[in-house]
C-alpha cells in the first residue's frame, strides 16, 4: 500500500476544486442567458491588456463573461450606470495590515473597500509564525476582500506593537518561518523584516539574513518585504540593500522618516540618491510606496525617481494609526499624489492593478478585466479641479486630479451594506 500523504490529499483536492470552479466559465451562454451584472457605458482602463476607452463589462457567476463596446440593457439581471466614471481592475493594494484582534494595528480589510476600492490586500507582516493559522482561519475565510499575507520574520508578528518585535533577536526563528512558507505556498508571498532601528535596536542586518534564509530554505521563491525608514546607519542602508535579491520589495522605499538619533539614512541622503539604491532598482529590486503614517516624503520621491527608482508598486500601508493621520493613505489618495507628481493614469492604475498582482502571482486572474477572471472592479471619478496634498512629514503639492471611489464589485457581486449573499445580482 502506497503511503498519500496529508500534502497529497491537500494537492489533489485543490486541484478538483480548481476544475470545478472553471468549469462556470467555459459554459457559453445561449441566446436567451442574462448577465448577472453589467457595468455600463464607463471609461474603462485595463493596464493588463492595455485597455483603455468605453465598454460595457459583463459578469456571470461571478466572473468576467464579456467586455464589450456595447451590451444590451435587455441582456442584463441588474446594471450599475457607469458613464462618465473610471473603470478599472479591482485594486491590489501589496502592503496593508488586515488582521484585527491578531496584530495591534489591523483594520478588518471589508471595512477598507469602500474607501479605496480594493478588491485584494496584502497583510504586510501582521502575523508571525505563532499567529499565522489564526490569520488563515478567522480573518481571510471569513473576508469577502481577498487576503494574501507575508509572514513575518519575528514569531509573534505586530502583536505586541508598540513595542519592538526584533529587539530581541531570539524572536527572528528561521526554521519555523521557513516551515510556515512551505506549508502555506497558497497563501503566503514571503517574509516581512521591518529594519528601522527603533524596531531592530543594534542587530544590523541579522534579521534581514535570517528573513531571506527562511525564503529560501521553504522549497518554493518567497520574497522578502524590506521595510525602511529610520535605519540605524547610512552604511546599513546601504548593506540592507546590497543584499537585496531579484523581486524582492522595499517598502516605504521613499521615506523620510529620521532615525532615532535624528539622522536621515534613507536611500537619499544629503540630496543624492544612494548608488546601492540604484543598483538595486536595477538589479530586479522592486520599490513599493507604502505610505502609512509616517512613510512616504515628497523630497525623497523627488530626488529617487528621476533619478532613476521609480515605484513599482503604490501601496497604502493602512491601518488603524494610519488611517487617522493627516497624509490620507487611502490607496486613491496615494494614487493621486502620483498624479500630481507626473505619473500617467495608465500607470498608476498598473502600479494597483497588475503590477502587484504579478508580483504576488495571481496573474492573470487579478488586477485585470479579461474574460474569464474573477468579477473584481473599481469605479472610480476622476476629479478635476485644484487639490492640495501632504505627505507624512508635512510637504505639501498641489494637484488637478483626483480618484474617488464610488462603487466597488467583488466576485460580481455590488460590495456595500448590509453584505449581499455571493450572486444576489441573479
Amino acid at each position: 500500500m502506497s503511503e498519500f500523504s496529508r500534502r497529497d490529499f491537500l494537492k489533489a483536492t485543490g486541484s478538483a476544486a480548481a476544475i470545478s470552479l472553471a468549469g462556470p466559465a467555459a459554459a457559453a451562454m445561449g441566446p436567451n442567458d442574462k448577465f448577472d451584472l453589467v457595468i455600463k457605458g464607463g471609461d474603462v482602463i485595463d493596464p493588463s491588456q492595455s485597455l483603455r476607452g468605453k465598454r460595457d463589462i459583463g459578469m456571470r457567476w461571478g466572473l468576467i463573461e464579456a467586455i464589450e463596446d456595447d451590451i444590451p440593457a435587455a441582456r442584463a439581471s441588474k446594471t450599475i450606470d457607469a458613464s462618465g466614471k473610471l473603470v478599472m481592475p479591482g485594486l491590489v493594494d501589496l502592503h496593508c495590515h488586515v488582521y484585527p484582534y491578531g496584530s495591534a494595528i489591523g483594520i478588518p480589510a471589508d471595512e477598507l473597500v469602500q474607501f479605496q476600492g480594493t478588491t485584494t490586500v496584502v497583510s504586510a507582516g501582521d502575523a508571525g509564525v505563532n499567529n499565522l493559522a489564526a490569520l488563515r482561519r478567522f480573518i481571510v475565510a471569513q473576508s469577502r476582500t481577498r487576503i494574501y499575507a507575508f509572514v513575518h520574520i519575528a514569531n509573534n508578528g505586530l502583536s505586541a506593537f508598540p513595542v519592538a518585535e526584533l529587539y530581541n533577536i531570539d524572536n527572528a526563528q528561521v526554521e519555523a518561518c521557513a516551515m510556515a512558507l512551505a506549508e502555506n505556498p497558497d497563501f503566503l508571498i514571503g517574509v516581512k523584516v521591518r529594519m528601522s532601528e527603533n524596531v531592530i535596536f543594534k542587530h544590523g542586518i541579522e534579521p534581514l539574513k535570517r528573513g531571506i534564509q527562511a525564503c529560501e530554505m521553504c522549497g518554493w521563491p518567497a520574497r522578502m518585504m524590506v521595510h525602511i525608514g529610520g535605519v540605524e546607519t547610512r552604511e546599513l542602508m546601504s548593506d540592507i540593500l546590497n543584499l537585496l535579491r531579484p523581486g524582492d520589495i522595499l517598502t516605504h522605499a521613499y521615506s523620510g522618516a529620521p532615525n532615532m538619533s535624528g539622522a536621515f539614512t534613507n536611500i537619499v541622503q544629503d540630496g543624492k540618491l544612494l548608488p546601492a539604491a540604484l543598483a538595486a532598482k536595477q538589479r530586479g529590486v522592486l520599490f513599493d510606496v507604502g505610505h502609512g503614517g509616517g512613510s512616504f516624503d515628497f523630497t525623497v520621491a523627488e530626488i529617487a525617481i528621476p533619478a532613476g527608482c521609480t515605484p513599482d508598486t503604490i501601496s497604502s500601508d493602512i491601518h488603524v494609526f494610519s488611517g487617522n493621520s493627516p497624509g490620507i493613505p487611502f490607496l486613491p489618495n496615494v494614487m493621486s499624489k502620483f498624479l500630481a507628481m507626473g505619473s500617467s493614469l495608465d500607470q498608476v492604475v498598473a502600479m494597483t492593478t497588475s503590477v502587484p498582482a504579478r508580483i504576488i502571482n495571481r496573474t492573470p486572474k487579478i488586477g485585470t478585466l479579461q474574460r474569464g477572471a474573477p468579477g473584481d472592479v473599481a469605479i472610480m471619478d476622476l476629479v478635476e479641479g485644484p487639490v492640495s496634498f501632504v505627505d507624512t512629514r508635512n510637504n505639501k503639492r498641489d494637484g488637478n486630479l483626483q480618484l474617488k471611489p464610488v462603487q466597488t464589485v467583488v466576485n460580481g457581486v455590488p460590495f456595500g451594506r448590509p453584505y449581499q449573499a455571493p450572486f444576489s445580482v441573479r
